[in-house]
């Protein structure tokens, strides 16, 4: 039975990703995402394995860094993350999350806020990686990096100060 706070609304519930859920998130990002893009008349993306262990390692190291965002630990950028994984396109874009909530809310509240949908929508994308870490009281750390195969990786490209504010976009990480 739900738990209602003092303020009468019903208290949060940890979303706990054990492995029936662990082997089903990934088709139902697939199914979230793609279903927001074809409302919008976009390719549907299909996932990359290289984006994949992109976006798992990066989960990892924000859990580590007790933080949400798009720098690794040593200083890389979600360009730098996707070619040591291997991956031979163009990063389009990173969405990142810390929360207790499940990868369908997540999604959801990326679609909502104007910066994140776009990363969503972004029709030059047709590739994603989708990765999650658990922490141990519960709390998620998700990311997602988008790509587009058909376009070479972009090379040379400074990434900004640690210390600016960052933002979903990929044109506020790369110094463009």
């Amino acid at each position: 039975m739900p738990q209602v706070g003092a303020d009468g609304r019903l208290l949060p519930v940890v979303y706990r990703i054990d492995g029936k859920a662990s082997s089903q998130i990934p088709f139902r990002v697939q199914d979230s995402v793609n279903a927001l893009r074809a409302a919008k008349g976009l390719v549907p993306m299909q996932f990359n394995a290289a984006l994949n262990a992109a976006a798992a390692a990066h989960s990892q190291d924000m859990a580590a860094q007790a933080r949400p965002w798009h720098f690794g630990s040593d200083g890389s950028s979600p360009l730098l993350r996707a070619q040591r994984a291997g991956y031979p396109g163009r990063v389009q874009g990173e969405l990142v999350s810390e929360t207790y909530e499940s990868e369908i809310e997540t999604i959801g509240a990326w679609a909502k806020d104007t910066a994140t949908r776009g990363v969503l929508l972004d029709p030059t994308a047709n590739e994603m990686g989708f990765a999650w870490y658990q922490e141990q009281n519960g709390k998620i750390w998700w990311t997602m990096i988008t790509g587009d195969r058909s376009r070479a990786p972009l090379s040379n490209v400074p990434v900004i100060a640690l210390g600016r504010t960052v933002t979903s976009e990929m044109d506020n990480i790369v110094g463009q």
